[in-house]
């Protein structure tokens, strides 16, 4: 990709940006990628990147036929992009840090087509509308500390963020898949949300190296969608509040900033989404 013209953004410079900060290090932040940089970019860093169905992985202009967008890159492998876009550099980079998460995405969308299709129902269904959701908006919490992860489930903000913050640190990661969400934090505003799947590991996962962490993050994930399968529910992912995660904002370094319930809500969800039906107790 071509030199940065400008320092990188204040931005960027937070942790949700992590996964993909390596990627933007030659960006110009003025203008995202086009197509002939995005694959620059994956044959230099992931030359081996593929779809499920074992294709590589191109990025290539959006569709001007009637096929669907997940059939065309199951089908041949390329994912229709709008050149220098930033919602669509952020899902190409998305593709290169989540590779296996991302593909097996790609392939439950199919499936999901196919047997509505055997099945003669119309519209997309609750499991598409689920991994569209998670890919948009997605963040996996990976944390060894039970009581956080059963706290930001139960909503309990002001416990996890404030409360919890110095234990945060040391033991959670706010994981960002959703090209959406990375979109959005390059303005981040009030209400930003992202929708959360809490995964608790033991304190010996901290102990790998970032780049480690993202792989199995990526294979755990990838390996959860699978699981689930065909009970995938947009309901299965909790609200987050992307603005009350330590350092995406300087406000919330005031206590009195979590107090604010028009963004801070109170738990109002179904039972797939208690910490206890989550596992997190």
């Amino acid at each position: 990709m071509s030199p940065a013209l400008l320092p990188p953004p204040a931005w960027l410079q937070h942790a949700l940006f992590d996964p993909i900060l390596t990627l933007m290090a030659q960006s110009d932040f003025e203008l995202p990628a086009d197509l002939d940089e995005l694959n620059a970019l994956v044959r230099l860093h992931a030359p081996e990147l593929r779809t499920r169905a074992g294709l590589p992985v191109r990025f290539g202009p959006q569709l001007s036929s009637e096929v669907g967008y997940e059939a065309h890159i199951d089908a041949t492998g390329e994912v229709p992009t709008r050149p220098q876009n930033w919602h669509d550099y952020f899902n190409a980079l998305a593709w290169r840090v989540w590779p296996r998460s991302k593909a097996m995405c790609n392939a439950l969308h199919l499936r999901t087509i196919a047997a509505r299709e055997v099945a003669n129902l119309t519209g997309r269904g609750r499991q598409r509308d689920a991994m569209t959701q998670f890919d948009e908006c997605g963040v996996l919490v990976v944390t060894s500390e039970p009581a956080i992860a059963a706290a930001l489930a139960d909503h309990a903000w002001h416990e996890a963020f404030w409360t919890r913050r110095p234990q945060l640190a040391g033991t959670t990661r706010f994981m960002v898949l959703g090209h959406a969400s990375w979109d959005q934090l390059r303005a981040p505003f009030f209400g930003l949300c992202a929708k959360a799947l809490y995964r608790v590991v033991s304190p010996a996962w901290f102990d790998l190296t970032p780049e480690m962490q993202q792989t199995e993050a990526d294979e755990w994930l990838a390996t959860e969608f699978e699981r689930r399968g065909d009970l995938l529910d947009p309901r299965d992912f909790s609200p987050l509040p992307l603005m009350g995660v330590p350092g995406v904002t300087p406000d919330n370094k005031q206590e009195a900033y979590y107090a604010d319930t028009r963004q801070f809500r109170p738990a109002r969800r179904t039972a797939r989404q208690t910490p206890e039906a989550l596992g997190l107790t």
